[in-house]
């Protein structure tokens, strides 16, 4: 069972930023394609950005591609979202996720088995 544990998130002012980072478990994690999704209450889980094996295809929603960059350090089993221009509306639980069956897709075609617990990000107006 692969393990995803997010952290970085916090309180931060409107045009601040903020980093996350999701350390998984997997033995595999540099063959794993990973993701970052939010969620507010009530609201359904909210596509962020996704990463492909080798950095060389990532894709993003509409809603923070200019504003938010997905990394990988594959050898420290690691995904990053970097934050940036954060509005209050970005406010959420953010989770990375993970596709586990090492096989190489597309980004736009991911199938999340893992998830993290959730790390939550509050933007102050």
């Amino acid at each position: 069972q692969v393990q995803l544990v997010e952290s970085g998130g916090g309180l931060v002012q409107a045009g601040g930023s903020l980093r996350l980072s999701c350390t998984t478990s997997g033995r595999a994690f540099s063959k794993y394609g990973m993701g970052w999704f939010r969620q507010t209450p009530g609201k359904s889980r909210e596509f962020l950005a996704a990463i492909n094996w080798s950095d060389e295809e990532t894709h993003y929603a509409d809603s923070v591609k200019v504003r938010f960059t997905i990394s990988r350090d594959n050898a420290k089993n690691t995904v990053y979202l970097q934050m940036d221009g954060l509005k209050p509306e970005d406010t959420a639980v953010y989770y990375c996720a993970a596709d586990t069956s090492e096989v190489r897709r597309s980004p736009l075609l991911f199938l999340y088995d893992a998830w993290g617990q959730g790390t939550q990000v509050t933007v102050s107006s």
